[in-house]
């Protein structure tokens, strides 16, 4: 007689982590990555080998606030166990959050509504030792106002060709941006951004711009010209990494997943 098969549970994690010593989210042989490190941590607590799903891949030296991540486990375990566990065997750059158990069709990517990010730039004529890692830094003063003023056309359904790295490989350029905020806060200029989906370095290029017209060095009006010019040849030079966060993901309420921000 054979035994039953146990029935898969599915449960969701919601990550942060410090991406400066990453080689980004994706598992690479002999290099040091998020999923890598994040799916070793899980199967010492399940005890056996885990496929993890994130819902947003991240690049070498982006951060996380609200990555979220699911896979499937055989094991019983409550959602304290999970965090602890899991917690236990991460270093100190990666922290599960949370944890909650879902339903078999939750997908951590094809599930999801829309994703955040924030692109922070240190603005002051002096580099700082606390923030290196964390944000990007501008020396010369940035027009906000002109900022905010250029990257307004983005908001929309559009053809981000222009704003695509060079080895996307996405299928089509067409992206929906919903939303796009430039704010000060003191020495600190975020870029909050909000879409269905992002090209590769589709932010970093966004960032790199909008900086170029907040130093001055284009006029607002260069942002809708690259936009419907199609040209990445033509834009402003991809922004630093370490200035840019995913701070959220987007699921249908009916999930009931805490929301960072």
């Amino acid at each position: 007689m054979t035994s039953a098969a146990v029935p898969a549970h599915r449960w969701a994690l919601g990550v942060e982590y410090d991406g400066t010593h990453y080689c980004g989210w994706q598992q690479q042989p002999g290099r040091r990555t998020v999923e890598g490190e994040l799916t070793e941590a899980i199967g010492h607590v399940a005890d056996h080998a885990v496929d993890l799903c994130c819902g947003g891949r991240t690049d070498a030296g982006v951060h996380a606030l609200g990555q979220v991540v699911h896979f499937d486990t055989t094991v019983v375990r409550s959602a304290r166990a999970w965090v602890l566990g899991v917690n236990a065997n991460l270093g100190r750059q990666t922290s599960i959050v949370w944890a909650r158990p879902v339903a078999d069709f939750f997908h951590a990517r094809f599930t999801a509504q829309r994703r955040h990010y924030r692109y922070t730039i240190h603005n002051r004529s002096a580099r700082s030792a606390l923030l290196a890692g964390r944000v990007a830094w501008v020396q010369t003063p940035l027009d906000v106002a002109a900022m905010q003023a250029g990257g307004a056309c983005l908001v929309g359904e559009h053809d981000f060709s222009a704003f695509r790295a060079a080895e996307c490989q996405s299928r089509s350029p067409i992206r929906r941006l919903e939303s796009l905020r430039v704010q000060r806060d003191g020495e600190l200029v975020h870029i909050d951004v909000a879409a269905n989906a992002f090209l590769h370095h589709m932010v970093r290029n966004i960032a790199g711009l909008l900086i170029e017209v907040g130093r001055g060095v284009r006029p607002p009006s260069v942002v809708h010209e690259l936009l419907v010019g199609r040209d990445r040849r033509a834009n402003a030079p991809t922004a630093v990494a370490e200035g840019l966060c995913l701070r959220a993901i987007d699921y249908p309420a009916a999930f009931r997943l805490p929301h960072p921000v």
